[in-house]
């Protein structure tokens, strides 16, 4: 059974010390291709790093997460448009606006998000969206560029049946994560599941957050890594009511081609 995990944070500190025993767990999982999610310039930076390190096995996205979005200057949307020249490279993001913690102000987070969205319509690259307590103004942008965007997925949607259906009218794909495997907060999300279109749900880590609650054995510290992506999909395949190979297989063909992995960027 082939998964690709379109979201771990590989380049995180919680991974410093073992990250090639992670990564090799998740391959002997069947995770044996993992998007990097680029959160900053230094954190893009670092995924490409470990994607062009680890070709067909790794890949990356570059962006400025809506956290760092008053960090997002000319040079700094200069830097993530070179290295999103790199092959290495599948996608812009991880950006949008998150207006639950406002680590940075809303007027950066906007800029800062119509800024990738540009960029991603200009190298012609999907894009990876985050939205937390900021949907209505989200929805407003993404639908202002929409018809320039290649593609776009939703990162860790935990959203409502109505944000859903906004979403999808757009378009856009639906990427679900260990929220699902939360017997607390995941009961509406796996109602949802069954309306998310099979050509456009993908399955994530968001590693090393998110770890799946469901799991027998919790592992020391609480740490979530990719190899535990099959936790993710057998969640998913129970709300989607489908068989686990079935899901994979639709999951991973889906992932493919949002992020074109065999094309030849690589």
């Amino acid at each position: 059974m082939e998964l690709i995990d379109i979201g771990v944070n590989l380049a995180h500190r919680r991974f410093a010390e073992d990250r090639d025993a992670v990564i090799a767990r998740a391959v002997a999982a069947g995770v044996g291709t993992m998007v990097v999610t680029g959160t900053s310039t230094r954190a893009s930076r670092e995924a490409r790093a470990l994607a062009a390190s680890r070709p067909g096995v790794l890949w990356s996205t570059a962006g400025i997460h809506p956290h760092e979005a008053r960090d997002a200057t000319p040079a700094a949307l200069a830097e993530l448009r070179g290295l999103a020249r790199d092959p290495a490279v599948c996608a812009i993001g991880e950006c949008g606006l998150d207006f639950d913690r406002m680590f940075s102000s809303a007027k950066d987070q906007e800029r800062a998000f119509e800024d990738q969205l540009a960029l991603a319509a200009e190298l012609a690259l999907p894009v990876f969206l985050h939205e937390r307590a900021a949907h209505d103004r989200f929805l407003a942008i993404v639908r202002e560029h929409r018809a320039r965007l290649t593609a776009a997925v939703v990162h860790c949607f935990t959203g409502t049946g109505g944000e859903l259906d906004a979403y999808l009218a757009l378009d856009l794909h639906i990427g679900i994560t260990g929220w699902i495997c939360d017997e607390r907060r995941g009961v509406a999300l796996r109602a949802l599941v069954p309306r998310i279109p099979r050509d456009r749900l993908m399955i994530e880590t968001d590693a090393p957050f998110l770890l799946p609650r469901d799991l027998a054995t919790r592992p020391a510290g609480g740490r979530n890594e990719p190899a535990l992506l099959r936790q993710v999909l057998s969640g998913v395949a129970r709300a989607a009511g489908r068989p686990e190979e079935v899901v994979a297989a639709e999951t991973t063909a889906t992932a493919r081609e949002f992020f074109r992995l065999e094309s030849p960027r690589r």
